[in-house]
């Protein structure tokens, strides 16, 4: 059981704490979170406290956060954008706003829900559960290609890349400023901020390696259009990276600092490329997942 503790900053004071736990624990809903607090679960200075509680600085919160639960997870006929498709493999362009996994608070709706139901049985079981086929994932927001393996072999062999670091991960994204040089590399460890738990950060001390290459694909009066190349999967890598060089992603809310004058859900980042060796063929392939429409739109409506 993970044990979550934090002290309240200057610029949290007076905020309401289921508000503030939905935020700081993202993974969790507020329904459950404010189930969690009427359960007393939650101790604000080792009492417990009611959802509308006013935070005040300095206040600390502790909260035992229960493991994950392991319900029936149910299929769910919901469309799926096929990349490709054998007897071991399924690869997926999963849309905006749709969360990878179960978690609790999130047990229907997800692309698991949606995999499930397609492929039946077939389904590597190596992750329990509530991550069946799982091998990776992308943030709720990002959009395209995912791997989807239905056996375990499938899933062992394309692990050992990811963590060989051999799989081709090509996003496509639109950054704030003119990114000036041609293209670069960003190697700085992200970890846990230790500031706001809410975000990753650039974390020397404590984090793990991270590797991001970049290209610029076209600039345009405040923005630029570039490829990133990763050698790792850190959580929220590209967002952290580029916002540690000054180019925060376009429409990102939590790592942003400028406004966007359009109307987004989340950052503007697409996981275009995805290149492996097959687990049963040893064959490369590569699987490319199309630009979405909204954004071919920003591109179009950029262009001077």
């Amino acid at each position: 059981m993970e044990q979550f503790t934090y002290q309240i900053g200057l610029d949290e004071d007076d905020e309401r704490l289921d508000k503030w736990m939905s935020g700081a624990i993202a993974e969790l809903s507020r329904s459950y979170i404010q189930k969690c607090i009427k359960n007393n679960e939650v101790f604000v200075n080792n009492k417990p406290q009611k959802a509308s509680y006013r935070l005040k600085v300095d206040d600390e919160i502790i909260f035992q956060i229960p493991e994950a639960a392991q319900p029936a997870i149910e299929a769910e006929n919901i469309p799926l954008s096929i990349l490709y498709e054998d007897d071991d493999l399924l690869i997926v362009d999963k849309p905006k706003n749709m969360v990878v996994h179960p978690a609790p608070g999130h047990y229907s709706g997800t692309l698991v829900n949606a995999v499930m139901y397609h492929c039946k049985d077939n389904l590597s079981g190596i992750n329990g559960v509530l991550r069946p086929g799982i091998v990776h994932r992308i943030d709720k927001d990002t959009t395209g290609s995912l791997i989807i393996c239905k056996n375990d072999l499938a899933h062992n062999h394309i692990a050992e890349q990811l963590k060989e670091h051999t799989i081709t991960r090509k996003y496509r994204a639109i950054v704030h400023g003119v990114v000036a040089a041609e293209e670069g590399t960003i190697a700085a460890a992200i970890g846990r901020d230790p500031l706001n738990r809410r975000k990753m950060a650039i974390n020397e001390r404590n984090g793990k390696q991270a590797v991001t290459h970049y290209k610029v694909l076209k600039r345009f009066g405040e923005y630029t259009y570039i490829e990133c190349q990763l050698e790792t999967g850190r959580t929220h890598q590209i967002r952290v990276h580029m916002t540690s060089i000054g180019h925060p992603l376009l429409g990102d809310e939590v790592y942003g600092t400028r406004k966007s004058p359009y109307h987004l859900c989340g950052q503007t980042l697409h996981a275009m490329v995805i290149g492996f060796l097959h687990p049963r063929t040893g064959e490369y392939m590569e699987i490319s997942a199309p630009l979405p429409a909204y954004f071919e739109h920003l591109l179009q409506i950029m262009e001077p």
